[in-house]
């Protein structure tokens, strides 16, 4: 719980940015989710530091969302403070073919960046949704290549706030969905990606395959988190749900996508339980009819009603 010492710390460091109470379904891709006890919004490095040692200080759990994306929050909502860097926005060209992208930076501001400029290797990121921080973490990508590919080195605030630190790729381990070796409660705040220069027109034909692409074989017109469950050696997710006959399963206003069974869409009023009991159908029943163990790509956040 966050006690009155607490949150006069919070409202003197942050004013405005932070609020109390916040409905997470306000902040989720899936419009689903219980409310945050704190959400806040630093406004930049130094603010953010004053918030990390605050919650240091008085012994309150600190979590990170970008967009939402990827995340399932619980009806009970969140304690402690939800940080989202949205207003980390720096993205700019470095020597060397390198661009510097800050956390809060959007899949689609970082492709048309580099799509105005003619800068390749990041191609692959068009409409995968979210932000360059979130992507980070969970090392997102396709089958060919993913975020830790192109990663050259992190910018990474301590967890209590007190050193921002580089770490370069050879200390930093990617791995399917997932990025080991940064301490608990550590914050990304940017990244720095290795891209070459190549024909503008043809950077732009790739992104907007891609988008094409993904707007024909994924739910994008309603809410939902994305890819649920992560693909098993050799296989697909979405076509083990499918194939299980859970294609179009619904629990209340919740739904296994017709389009793609690997995404779960809020058809109106879904609640986070309908949800996590459609994400628990498809892990029985896969595993049951195909002896296959799915395991979650989606991250849960929060405790149940």
């Amino acid at each position: 719980m966050i006690g009155p010492a607490a949150r006069a710390a919070l409202e003197a460091a942050l004013g405005e940015r932070v609020r109390f109470h916040a409905p997470m379904s306000r902040h989720t891709s899936l419009r689903v989710g219980g409310p945050a006890e704190a959400f806040a919004t630093p406004a930049d490095r130094r603010e953010l530091a004053a918030l990390l040692g605050i919650c240091a200080e008085h012994d309150l759990p600190h979590t990170l969302v970008g967009h939402g994306f990827n995340t399932l929050v619980l009806d009970g909502g969140v304690e402690g403070v939800v940080l989202q860097l949205s207003r980390f926005r720096r993205l700019e060209e470095r020597p060397g073919g390198r661009v510097l992208a800050e956390a809060g930076v959007s899949h689609s501001q970082l492709t048309r960046f580099c799509s105005e400029r003619g800068l390749s290797g990041l191609e692959f990121g068009a409409g995968i949704p979210g932000t360059v921080g979130g992507w980070l973490a969970m090392n997102a990508g396709i089958a060919e290549r993913e975020i830790g590919d192109a990663t050259c080195e992190l910018e990474v605030m301590t967890p209590t706030g007190g050193a921002i630190r580089r770490l370069g790729r050879e200390s930093l381990v990617f791995r399917y969905r997932g990025l080991r070796g940064l301490a608990p409660g550590s914050v990304i705040l940017s990244g720095l990606l290795a891209v070459v220069p190549a024909d503008a027109s043809v950077v732009r034909t790739e992104v907007e395959r891609l988008l094409a692409k993904r707007a024909a074989t994924q739910p994008l017109h309603v809410p939902s988190c994305g890819s649920v469950f992560k693909n098993p050696p050799g296989d697909y997710a979405g076509r083990l749900i499918e194939a299980a006959g859970l294609k179009g399963e619904r629990c209340g206003d919740a739904e296994i996508s017709t389009l793609h069974a690997n995404f779960i869409a809020n058809r109106g009023r879904a609640r986070a339980t309908d949800v996590l009991a459609l994400v628990e159908r498809a892990q029985e029943r896969v595993l049951r009819d195909l002896g296959v163990r799915l395991e979650p790509e989606v991250r849960m956040l929060g405790r149940p009603e």
